[in-house]
């Protein structure tokens, strides 16, 4: 992609009210701008990360058993009085009304219609376990939203739903999730951390939140330092094998956030294991059991001919939320360090002399290099000053950036930039291709 013909608005000073890193440079790199309070349009450079993440829970959620669909933003007030929850759920409901008076509502969740959705067809044991889930916008009415997409009032999200016949079926099938959600974000290239959950307005007696280690946390983590340096699950793990085993190696320690810390316990860590750090949320799972499928009359017949009221789950990611939050964990000042599977380019390409037919050729040789063997290019062809070119691949954060010259071209050198470490290398154009390519394949490798 040349950049002269992509849209990448970014700005050189940072907007006022743009207090964290992730705010800052979302809006700086030409990401998103917002359109009302906690509300953002996603340019196109913020929408490439956002369909990267987007396909990393896709696979995971397949792996696991879970089968896509897609439930509508707007969703009839009935549902929610039925469940007991439109007047519990409280001010954040964004509440309106059709033109023939009928209550509507802007979903914050799911629950409901999905409950919905399955009652309808859903009549034997034979039919389960089944989970769905769908990736999909909601809206809840903050009193104060902040901190760009971190907390803002519409933000995208995954939601699985898991039915079962009885309590222990539900279990495997939150463990299964529980599993899932490891690999999905050790795949984008950071470590989350479960720990057990207050499950708030869902329900249920069994949540945990998935925290994402870092600095500007909203939370406060008490943890045993043996957790953060548990491996993810395996590419090849069976799903359908007992997995309670993987779940009590990262559950039997102590993981908990500040509304859920119990200074008994605590005590019982030993002190040279004891670490406090900042995280933030970025998925969460729920077994609720009946709390739905009772006031709903979700049911189907066991073995034995008998009406059981389904056994159900949520599971919930972040999806928008997760790019500020890999910003949080992946940047210095100048801006983001994106990890190779959720950057929006693998590569940025500098022209130091655009119009310079020694320069652009070697540029378009090197751009057909590297996109022959998979790798994504932005290739800066623009006429702007090198100073500024320089300055925008550091903003944008691309992973590896190559810069081509007049001098450098005489000598058969192009230099490497590589983001995450901020070192360079000269070598020649197509070394650096196979070196790149060869980077990025390996961090593509599902593992």
């Amino acid at each position: 992609m040349r950049l002269s013909r992509f849209y990448l608005p970014t700005l050189k000073e940072t907007p006022g009210d743009a207090q964290i890193a992730s705010h800052r440079f979302m809006l700086r790199a030409g990401m998103i701008r917002q359109q009302a309070a906690g509300i953002y349009a996603w340019l196109p450079l913020g929408l490439r990360v956002l369909r990267k993440i987007e396909a990393i829970v896709r696979e995971e959620q397949e792996r696991a058993g879970a089968v896509e669909l897609l439930m509508p933003t707007i969703q009839p007030a009935s549902l929610w009085q039925e469940s007991g929850r439109f007047e519990a759920y409280g001010p954040e409901m964004l509440r309106i009304e059709d033109r023939h008076g009928r209550d509507m509502l802007y979903g914050p969740t799911n629950e409901e219609m999905i409950t919905e959705i399955v009652r309808t067809a859903v009549r034997s044991y034979k039919q389960l376990p089944l989970m769905l889930y769908h990736i999909q916008w909601k809206f809840r009415d903050e009193v104060r939203p902040r901190f760009g997409v971190m907390r803002g009032r519409e933000f995208l999200m995954k939601d699985t739903y898991s039915f079962d016949l009885s309590p222990e079926a539900a279990r495997k099938s939150y463990l299964k999730m529980f599993v899932a959600y490891l690999r999905t974000f050790e795949r984008m290239g950071v470590r989350a951390v479960p720990v057990r959950a207050d499950p708030g307005p869902i329900g249920g007696d069994l949540s945990h939140e998935f925290v994402l280690l870092t600095e500007n946390g909203e939370s406060e983590v008490f943890l045993h330092e043996g957790l953060a340096d548990l491996p993810a699950p395996p590419a090849d793990t069976d799903f359908d094998s007992d997995l309670e085993p993987l779940f009590e190696e990262r559950t039997a320690l102590y993981a908990r956030t500040d509304e859920m810390h119990d200074e008994a316990l605590w005590a019982e860590v030993p002190e040279e294991a004891r670490v406090t750090l900042r995280g933030i949320e970025v998925g969460h799972i729920f077994y609720f059991g009946t709390k739905y499928s009772e006031p709903m009359n979700a049911r189907v017949q066991d073995a034995d001919g008998k009406d059981t009221p389904l056994e159900m789950g949520s599971y919930g990611i972040g999806v928008s939320r997760l790019v500020g939050a890999l910003i949080e964990a992946h940047s210095d000042e100048d801006g983001p360090r994106w990890p190779i599977p959720v950057a929006p380019f693998h590569c940025g390409i500098v022209n130091l002399k655009a119009g310079n037919a020694e320069t652009d050729a070697a540029c378009e040789a090197l751009c057909a290099a590297l996109e022959a063997q998979g790798v994504e290019v932005l290739y800066d062809d623009t006429g702007d000053r090198a100073g500024e070119k320089f300055a925008r691949m550091d903003l944008i954060g691309l992973p590896f950036a190559v810069t081509v010259g007049p001098r450098g071209l005489k000598e058969g050198k192009v230099e490497v930039k590589t983001r995450s470490t901020g070192e360079k290398a000269e070598m020649a154009p197509d070394a650096a291709a196979a070196h790149i390519a060869e980077a990025v394949r390996a961090a593509l490798m599902v593992r």
